[in-house]
């Protein structure tokens, strides 16, 4: 209890609990521990840690958190010292220091107040903000506001756009090779077609061999589309998987650190709160109970700063490594792009080269181009082999002519126009 102008005031510990402990510390080369402390007299009935720095004795021993009471140092009770008598009584001996504390178990839920959650909301709405435009809405800018990791996401984020652009490039480039391979399948079966059914030995084995090529880079298209599409898949799975996983984390870390700096800033008021009570000797009820409050606000930054480092420590151990996986992989899937299109285009232009298709000798009077005319086309006749048909034709000149002779009484019919490559495949 503390007695101020003949009052007396039990603690308010808003339903924290106390447990007493003892740590012993080796103290630096400079004859410090590693702490920061707050409360005592005149004002406030305890004294308390208000920080434990990191890579000190006490930082790394972890035993003292922000908040814990100091009740003694060594074996001399600070009961009613001020906290510079408390730092002059740990620095003054050498060697090792026994501090004494009573441990404070408060639940950083319920430091977690609307007030904190509104500052976290107004951290994130002024991060967004120019320096220039928050001061001239009046809003003050966190000292850890121009976060290099903020700038990281949005390279992230340009990645996973140029990522998307790639991807669906791909696959427009192989859904347009397919349509190729059908229509190199299409040009087989078709010249395939037309040299089983040409009279003429030379031009039907100049066809089919023809047909027998566009077929065959057919089946290299379905090899190039097999070698390619693996690379959607490796390339999914950094768009889809690794850039949404590291972007997930990062999102958590500016939850995280916008929750921290928001502990920081309401230390801050509260430590501004003190020095104008204390500036017009006014008495504060929270600092005369023991101010728990504070010491709570103490413990929930100490631990946000925590989450915050630790956070902070995976998204740069992820940006890099995405960084790494992003410049090896993307330079090993447009070399299996381009090596797959470039090995498919010399298959083809081998091919193509092997033989001399062109210029072919064709009757075009006597030529598959002409087939069914007779045999498929007229009404009340059936389909008969091609010999049969050539000779029905010839037994039917042969009656019709007066001598008998085919070949001095038969008006030849006038020989057909010269058909343009167009007319040729349009005929097909």
């Amino acid at each position: 209890m503390f007695e101020h102008d003949s009052l007396i005031l039990d603690e308010d510990k808003m339903g924290m609990t106390l447990t007493t402990g003892s740590v012993t510390l080796s103290k630096d080369e400079k004859n410090l521990i590693g702490i920061s402390i707050g409360g005592g007299a005149p004002l406030c009935p305890c004294l308390y840690v208000v920080q434990v720095f990191d890579n000190t004795p006490a930082g790394r021993d972890g035993t003292l958190q922000s908040g814990d009471e100091i009740v003694k140092v060594d074996s001399t009770s600070v009961k009613g010292r001020t906290k510079v008598e408390v730092a002059k009584l740990i620095q003054s001996g050498t060697g090792d220091v026994t501090i004494t504390y009573n441990k404070l178990h408060a639940d950083p839920r319920q430091g977690r107040t609307l007030d904190i959650v509104l500052k976290s909301v107004k951290h994130r709405l002024v991060e967004k903000m120019s320096a220039s435009t928050a001061d001239a809405l009046g809003l003050s800018r966190a000292i850890l506001c121009n976060d290099s990791l903020v700038k990281r996401l949005e390279e992230l984020e340009r990645t996973e756009n140029m990522y998307h652009g790639v991807v669906e490039h791909l696959k427009k480039v192989l859904k347009a090779f397919f349509e190729l391979s059908r229509v190199h399948k299409a040009f087989g079966d078709t010249f395939s077609v037309i040299g089983a059914r040409e009279p003429q030995p030379r031009a039907s084995e100049v066809f089919t061999s023809f047909g027998d090529a566009h077929r065959t880079m057919e089946k290299n298209g379905v090899r190039l589309l097999r070698t390619l599409k693996p690379i959607l898949s490796d390339l999914g799975t950094y768009l889809h998987k690794a850039i949404p996983d590291t972007k997930l984390t990062i999102k958590k870390y500016l939850d995280v650190k916008f929750e921290y700096l928001s502990y920081c800033l309401k230390v801050k008021e509260m430590d501004d709160e003190e020095y104008s009570y204390a500036a017009l000797q006014e008495p504060l009820y929270r600092l005369e109970t023991g101010n728990y409050e504070y010491r709570l606000i103490l413990r929930c930054r100490q631990q946000g700063r925590a989450r915050f480092a630790r956070l902070r420590s995976d998204v740069l151990v992820k940006l890099e490594l995405l960084d790494q996986k992003h410049v090896q992989d993307i330079v090993f899937q447009l070399q299996r792009l381009i090596t797959g299109l470039a090995r498919y285009h010399q298959q083809c232009y081998d091919l193509m080269k092997e033989h001399q298709y062109f210029p072919i000798e064709v009757d075009l009077s006597q030529s598959a181009f002409q087939y069914g005319e007779y045999a498929f086309q007229q009404d009340g006749v059936d389909e008969e082999e091609p010999e049969e048909v050539g000779q029905d034709l010839l037994d039917l000149a042969r009656q019709e002519t007066p001598s008998g002779d085919l070949l001095t009484d038969l008006t030849p019919a006038p020989a057909p126009p010269p058909l343009s490559h167009k007319d040729i495949f349009n005929s097909f």
